[in-house]
């Protein structure tokens, strides 16, 4: 019995890779400053000088931008919005006479036409305010139906939805299924052809659908059958589907730790008749659709990450200046003054690598699938960081509400909501765990293409013969010149006192790839499950795209104001403090307790430790008290709210 579990359980793991590389972007048509980077070539010329926005765009971007900030201030309340875990229609309705929900569909269509760069600050502006009504706008535009319209939709399909999606048709995108996150082998989903071709019917449910209750249209992803000429042999295709249709049902409606004024929900899908023509770029392509969307759509995340160390720095500086205990003001002393710095100089790091991410992205000069994982990666896990800091730097204060606070006459801060509205962006559109594991995926696939036959067991003895032969021929190269190098003065002279942190990357650069080589060689086709040590690998790649970016954007900002040279202090301190991290993962590389972490694990996850929560279990098994219930009638219980749907009748899709 243990060996049939074990072989599906390996059945099943091969399948779900299978899935995931047929999905995968294989060529790299364009250049990649991350993917040089993994492989021990610093090419600093692919981001530097800085890219320069479209003059007149900037100007038709400025004038947005400025509206909507006057919108946001006056207009959108952050605290009611969590406080009553709705969004109003009228703030969706202002947003819309502003254009906020096309700002990136072209002109033609009806949208503003405007670039990444821009709208990743409208993002930061509306996320400054509220996290929640940020949210609407990105899963509408970054991973909703524009986008891969834009990219893989029809003239017909752009002409009949893109002007309703401009003009504020919600819109959401349907994945997530209660068995499927980020291994969609799994979907169970379905849609199949009718007789004639016409249409496709469609069944199944979805879960977390951001924008969902309330949306009008939406991609769906759905298992499709193989068909021949269809490369996958379990495809997935995207349709356009429409949540007036008839069979589409908002069955519960979501709420979470935070982001409370979001609409989320479950989403069922009974015999949906989709027009064939419906379908956005052909069948089986709905994957790797996903994937090149969230190329890009991923750089909401670093904009709203951008904006909330930016509030928790003035805050935090604001508080750290004015509370006097022990006689001085509390950023005088040492233990804060230390997270104050780490702050100042992490938030210029962010809104440096938001910033030149979004640029590259409009420049279409680069392939930034690695880059936008990376920012994605690095954002929201130091995001976490810094409004972690400022809660604690603002002591019991941060941890109150600001209703509270405004009730008592202090000023309302809101610390406490902004801890928990960032929470989430490490798991949204890729978990940090996942992101590691998909950066580290394509920052050794130059490897595999060269040693994959030789390290793959599956592979017969001729092309293992044949991956040695060419393995020998590349590295008899390739290892030596990763040890060469100029990295010493004057290099890079035109960044001043910040060359050096230049050139520490472009050796860093190619230890990272000497290392990269090393753990395949140690560790064969097992790197796979090496985690940890892939994660170790990646971190010390994303920083070393943050001291360049860093860098690239001081120089930038101190050649536009020569007499500032407050960007170049910023950058240096953030350098500094991203060297020793590196540091710190090279040395925990080989020499590590990730074997021992590992069995206790499995064997906690065996309960050999049960005796440790014995006391806890008791509650957890019994549960908190679960949901109320409802009188014979069906009636809420008081104090309490329906269910999704009770009351608005069936299929209702209203907020």
């Amino acid at each position: 019995m243990a060996d049939r579990s074990e072989g599906k359980a390996r059945a099943d793991e091969i399948d779900s890779r299978q899935v995931a590389e047929a999905a995968r972007e294989e060529k790299w048509e364009r250049e990649s400053f991350m993917r040089h980077l993994f492989e021990g070539r610093f090419r600093l010329d692919l981001i530097h000088p800085h890219p320069e926005p479209d003059p007149e765009e900037e100007a038709r971007g400025r004038d947005f931008l400025e509206k909507l900030r006057s919108f946001t201030l006056t207009r959108i309340d952050g605290d009611a919005i969590d406080r009553e875990g709705h969004l109003p229609e009228e703030v969706l309705d202002g947003l819309r006479d502003l254009g906020a929900f096309g700002v990136q569909i072209p002109r033609e269509y009806g949208g503003l036409g405007l670039s990444q760069v821009t709208y990743n600050r409208a993002l930061g502006i509306v996320a400054s305010r509220c996290g929640s009504t940020s949210a609407f706008l990105s899963a509408h535009q970054s991973i909703g139906v524009p986008k891969p319209l834009s990219l893989f939709g029809t003239e017909e399909q752009k002409r009949k939805y893109l002007p309703r999606l401009a003009k504020g048709a919600l819109s959401a995108f349907a994945l997530t299924e209660a068995e499927v996150g980020s291994d969609p082998a799994g979907m169970s989903t379905s849609a199949a052809p009718t007789e004639d071709g016409s249409a496709w019917i469609l069944n199944g449910e979805k879960l977390w659908c951001t924008n969902g209750p309330r949306a009008e249209i939406m991609v769906v992803m759905a298992r499709t059958p193989a068909r021949e000429g269809i490369k996958s042999k379990r495809p997935i295709t995207a349709f356009i589907v429409e949540t007036g249709w008839e069979g589409v049902n908002v069955v519960h409606e979501c709420q979470f730790m935070g982001l409370k004024g979001i609409s989320n929900g479950v989403i069922r899908f009974e015999n949906v008749r989709v027009p064939a023509e419906n379908i956005i770029w052909g069948e089986g392509q709905g994957l790797k659709l996903a994937l090149i969307t969230l190329n890009t759509g991923r750089l909401s995340l670093p904009a709203f990450c951008s904006a909330a160390g930016k509030t928790s720095l003035e805050l935090s500086r604001r508080w750290a200046a004015e509370r006097v205990q022990w006689g001085q003001p509390i950023g005088k002393h040492d233990a804060i003054a230390q997270k104050l710095g780490r702050m100042a100089a992490n938030t210029f790091a962010m809104d440096a690598g938001t910033e030149i991410a979004s640029a590259l992205a409009d420049s279409g000069k680069l392939d930034i699938r690695l880059e936008a994982a990376i920012v994605k990666l690095w954002h929201t896990e130091m995001a976490w960081e810094i409004a972690n800091d400022a809660l604690q730097i603002r002591g019991g204060r941060g941890y109150e509400t600001a209703d509270s606070l405004r009730a008592r006459g202090e000023t309302p801060y809101p610390v406490e909501r902004s801890v928990r509205d960032l929470r989430i962006n490490l798991i949204f559109e890729g978990s940090s765990e996942i992101m590691r594991l998909f950066i580290a995926r394509e920052a050794v696939d130059t490897h595999l293409k060269v040693a994959g036959d030789l390290v793959d067991p599956r592979a017969p003895a001729g092309r293992r013969f044949a991956g040695a032969v060419r393995s020998a021929l590349h590295y008899a190269w390739w290892y030596p010149t990763r040890w060469l190098g100029w990295s010493l003065p004057p290099r890079y002279s035109e960044f001043g006192a910040l060359a050096r942190h230049l050139r520490y990357v472009e050796r860093t650069s190619r230890r990272l790839a000497r290392n990269l080589f090393h753990c395949m060689v140690r560790f064969g086709a097992g790197l796979e499950k090496k985690q940890a040590v892939l994660g170790r690998l990646v971190d010390i790649g994303a920083e070393c795209f943050m001291i360049s970016g860093t860098c690239v954007r001081a120089r930038k900002l101190v050649t536009e104001n020569p007499g500032d040279r407050s960007p170049e202090e910023l950058a240096d301190a953030f350098c500094r403090q991203a060297k020793r991290r590196i540091e710190a993962r090279f040395t925990s590389l080989f020499r590590n307790d990730d074997a021992a972490t590992y069995q206790v694990a499995r064997k906690a996850m065996a309960g050999e430790y049960g005796w440790l929560s014995e006391d806890s279990f008791e509650f957890l098994s019994k549960g908190t008290g679960g949901p109320p219930r409802a009188s014979a009638e069906g009636s809420a219980p008081a104090g309490g709210r329906k269910p999704a749907g009770e009351g608005r009748g069936a299929g209702a899709l209203s907020g």
